[in-house]
């Protein structure tokens, strides 16, 4: 009987309109909540019967989603632990009370932006309690084999490191000119100092000392020195290697290193221009960039005085902990007060085939479905993924103006809906009427 279907599709009307009203509310209720995702619910039609002379109301039905494929702005916070996706994809993320379980046993979920804060031991936890995941730096500053399309090699990111930190000088690029004229007959063998600041494995600034010797011939300009390395911070000083250089005095390439004849501990490469000795000290091998041969920008000869262009190296003293750092890379990196970085993490992006299917679980994070597709742990900014962007979070989806839009068309909808039930009871009540 139609009149039945009618009252049926007026009551499945109201029930639908109330699931709507459900994720309206949600979305207003969380258009400030940071990396919320909106909700929709979308109607479709039921039919009992395809023949127009006896129509019958099939009613509607409702379906409700989680749009985690839209992407929310993004808003500086100022904090280098907040952190949101400038792109498609999730940061991996596990729940506070799984910390502590074994590896490849946690349960991997996703958000799209978090603010991190270091809890009492160190580990990164947002305020809904999820902590975030990376793979962890090894010591040479790799990250080594791991497994894109699992959770094992997945790590709770904890920052406590130590408060001090201090790198060794391992690499020193020297740009001098040495001067023409000193070579030349007659002349006494007058050296020529560069003193060179270094670190040492505690942090403790020590000394190098370059020293340059003319090679004086019976006649004419020799174009040839010895150089010697010190290292002052032994007592007495102690020579660390030892180089004869000759000039080039011709063009093209007048003034630059032509040959370099190692010797007392030290080896030459002429493909990078470096000059390997033991630092005594520190105990470790020191790269000295001298210029390759033919090459300007190193250890010069031209018509002038004893100058020192740049004396870089690299190293860093013993410095307090200031923060962490996360690069459009995912390259997480704890900062000195003295400017060092050290590598601890390397934060990846999760990328699954159809976001949309993920199912959504408490403090904006989801979980991997069937729906989903298997996820793939990518570099940041690599592929279908985007990049890190520390110092901000990402904004809640809602779009507020659609929403109370929304809210006004969904009561009107259900009132019709009402208004079709007493109709229809009105009617049954008229039927009534005339069988009596």
């Amino acid at each position: 009987m139609t009149i039945s279907s009618s009252l049926n599709a007026g009551v499945m009307g109201l029930s639908v309109n109330a699931t709507r009203l459900a994720t309206i509310s949600d979305n207003i209720a969380n258009s400030g909540t940071v990396g919320y995702k909106r909700a929709s619910a979308d109607f479709l039609s039921m039919v009992l019967s395809d023949n127009p002379a006896a129509f019958s109301a099939g009613g509607v039905r409702v379906q409700t989603n989680r749009l985690v494929s839209e992407e929310g702005a993004l808003f500086s916070t100022g904090r280098s632990t907040d952190l949101g996706l400038a792109g498609p994809g999730f940061l991996p993320v596990t729940q506070e009370i799984n910390i502590d379980d074994q590896a490849g046993e946690r349960p991997l979920l996703l958000t799209s932006t978090g603010s991190f804060r270091a809890d009492e031991r160190g580990y990164l936890i947002t305020p809904g309690g999820m902590s975030l995941l990376g793979w962890p730096a090894e010591a040479d500053g790799s990250i080594g084999t791991i497994s894109r399309r699992s959770v094992v090699d997945l790590e709770p990111v904890n920052i406590n490191t130590s408060a001090l930190a201090a790198e060794p000088t391992t690499q020193i690029n020297l740009g001098v000119n040495l001067p023409a004229e000193a070579t030349e007959a007659g002349l006494p063998a007058t050296p020529f100092t560069l003193p060179i600041e270094a670190f040492d494995n505690l942090g403790r600034t020590e000394n190098l000392r370059a020293v340059f010797t003319p090679t004086i011939p019976p006649s004419g300009y020799s174009n040839e020195w010895s150089m010697e390395i010190f290292d002052d911070s032994q007592a007495p000083a102690a020579s660390i290697g030892t180089l004869v250089l000759e000039f080039n005095d011709s063009n093209p390439g007048g003034g630059t290193v032509a040959t370099v004849t190692p010797g007392g501990g030290a080896t030459y490469d002429s493909a990078t221009g470096e000059v390997g000795v033991t630092w005594l000290t520190a105990g470790n091998s020191l790269n000295i960039n001298i210029g390759r041969p033919g090459e300007a920008g190193g250890i010069s000869q031209f018509s002038s005085t004893f100058t020192p262009i740049s004396v870089v190296r690299n190293g860093a003293p013993a410095g307090d902990f200031s923060r962490v750092e996360v690069d459009a890379d995912g390259r997480m990196e704890a900062v000195y007060d003295t400017g060092f970085r050290r590598f601890l993490y390397q934060i990846p992006v999760v990328d699954v085939p159809n976001p949309d299917g993920l199912s959504a679980v408490d403090n904006q994070s989801f979980r991997v479905t069937q729906a989903s597709g298997d996820f793939f742990l990518n570099d940041a900014g690599d592929g279908p993924v985007g990049a890190i962007v520390g110092f901000a979070l990402a904004e809640s989806t809602t779009d507020l103006g659609q929403e109370l839009t929304d809210l006004i068309r969904t009561q009107r909808a259900y009132a019709s809906n009402a208004n079709v039930i007493r109709t229809v009871d009105e009617m049954l009540q008229e039927t009534t009427s005339i069988l009596r």
